[in-house]
C-alpha cells in the first residue's frame, strides 16, 4: 500500500477533531508546487531540520555552556525533546502533530550562544541604537529572511500557520507578539510542551552536575508524587532518570485530561473557536500548575542562579558584549553574506543577526580573531 499525499490529507479530515489544523488548507507566502507524497506540514518539518540555523542549534547553551560535558543538553536536544513531547501531546489530542511537531523544531531557532545570559547582553547591546532582540523574534527572522534557499525569495516560505505558531509561542522565557486571536491548538501544545522539557531536563541536568542533590527536593510537591513511582532501591542515577520521567508523564497526563476537559466544557468545534476564545484552552490544573511552578521557582533560585553556572553564563555574556562591540567598529569583519545585507539594514541589525547566529565554539574561535 502507497499513501500519497492526497491520501494523508484524507486521513487527517477522518481522523484528526474538527478544531485541528488541516495540511489542505496550508498557505505560503510565495507560491510552490504540492509533493506527491507529503503535506504541506511535513514540507515545513524537513525544511526547519535541513536549515543552517538547526544544525547550529548544536553547539548553542542550553543551562550549562555547550562544551561544559557530553551529556548535558545544548539547544538542539531541548528543542528535540520538545517535538516530541508536541507530537505526543497532539497525537493523543487528535490534532496536527505534523504541525506541532514542526513548530517545537523552529521554536529556539533564533537563541544566542551562552543561553538566556547571551540573549540579554544582545537585548541591551541593540536597545542603545533604539532596537532590541528577543529570539523568538528572531527565529522568525531566521527563518522567512536569513535563510538563504531559493533564488526569488529570502527565507524558507513555510505556511502561515506555522509561521504563526511561532509569533504566539509564549512561555516565561518566550514573549509572543500582541495578537488578538489565540494561537492554534498545536502552537498551544507546543509552549506548554516546552515548558515540560526545560523543566524536566534541567532537573535532570542540575542533578547530574551535583548543582544540588535529591535531599534539597525533598519539599517538593511534585518530586514527592514522582518518587512515590520509582523503585526506592534503584541506583542513585537510575532513580533520578526515572523520577524525572515520572514528573513528565504527571505533567503531560495532566495536560491531556485537562485540556480535553477545556474542549468538551466550552463545546469548542472549529479552529476558528480556538483563536477567537477568549483564553487558551491547553492548560494544566490549577493543582498541577502551582506543582510546576514550585519547581520551576526551585530550579530559577537552586540551579539558574547559582554561582557556578552564572560565572559561566557571565563570561559566555561578555564574550559576546565583545564580539558585537569589535565587529560593529570593524564590519570588515563580517563575512561577505552579511557585508551585503549593510546595504539593506542597518549595521547594529547586521552585526547581532551574526553574533546571534554563532555556536558557543564559532564565537570562542571568532574572538581571537578580533583580538589580532
Amino acid at each position: 500500500m502507497l499513501l500519497k499525499r492526497t491520501d494523508l490529507e484524507k486521513r487527517e479530515r477522518e481522523m484528526l477533531a474538527p478544531y485541528a489544523t488541516f495540511s489542505d488548507s496550508a498557505k505560503r507566502e510565495h507560491p510552490d508546487s504540492q509533493d506527491e507524497f507529503r503535506t504541506q506540514f511535513q514540507r515545513d518539518h524537513a525544511r526547519i531540520i535541513h536549515s543552517k540555523a538547526f544544525r547550529r542549534l548544536k553547539g548553542k547553551t542550553q543551562v550549562f555552556v555547550a562544551h561544559y560535558g557530553d551529556h548535558y543538553r545544548n539547544r538542539l536536544t531541548h528543542t528535540l525533546e520538545v517535538s516530541q513531547i508536541s507530537r505526543n501531546l497532539a497525537r493523543n489530542l487528535a490534532v496536527n502533530e505534523d504541525l506541532a511537531g514542526a513548530i517545537a523544531l523552529a521554536h529556539d531557532l533564533g537563541h544566542t550562544p551562552f543561553g538566556h545570559a547571551g540573549e540579554g547582553r544582545l537585548n541591551s547591546l541593540l536597545q542603545k541604537f533604539g532596537e532590541s532582540f528577543e529570539h523568538n523574534r528572531q527565529s522568525r527572522r531566521i527563518l522567512t529572511t536569513l535563510e538563504k534557499k531559493y533564488v526569488g525569495f529570502d527565507g524558507l516560505n513555510l505556511t502561515f500557520d506555522l509561521l504563526d505558531g511561532l509569533a504566539k509561542h509564549s512561555t516565561p522565557y518566550d514573549f509572543a507578539e500582541n495578537s488578538n486571536e489565540q494561537p492554534s491548538l498545536e502552537a498551544q501544545i507546543v509552549n506548554l510542551a516546552d515548558e515540560i522539557a526545560y523543566t524536566n531536563h534541567d532537573l535532570d541536568d542540575g542533578l547530574r552536575g551535583k548543582i544540588f542533590t535529591r535531599a534539597d527536593l525533598k519539599n517538593l510537591k511534585m518530586w514527592e508524587k514522582a518518587i512515590k513511582k520509582v523503585n526506592a532501591n534503584l541506583p542513585d542515577e537510575a532513580f533520578s532518570h526515572r523520577a524525572v520521567s515520572a514528573i513528565i508523564d504527571l505533567l503531560t497526563t495532566d495536560l491531556l485530561r485537562e485540556t480535553s476537559k477545556n474542549l468538551k466544557e466550552n463545546k469548542i468545534k472549529s479552529l476558528n473557536e480556538i483563536k477567537s476564545f477568549r483564553e487558551t484552552l491547553v492548560s494544566f490544573s490549577p493543582s498541577t500548575q502551582k506543582d510546576l511552578d514550585e519547581l520551576r521557582e526551585f530550579l530559577r533560585a537552586k540551579f539558574y542562579l547559582h554561582p557556578e553556572v552564572k560565572k559561566l553564563s557571565e563570561r559566555g555574556a561578555d564574550l559576546l558584549e565583545k564580539l558585537f562591540t569589535s565587529i560593529f567598529k570593524k564590519p570588515e569583519l563580517l563575512p561577505a553574506e552579511f557585508t551585503a545585507k549593510l546595504k539593506m539594514d542597518s549595521r547594529e541589525i547586521v552585526v547581532a543577526d551574526f553574533v546571534a547566529g554563532m555556536t558557543d565554539d564559532f564565537a570562542e574561535e571568532f574572538i581571537k580573531k578580533v583580538k589580532k
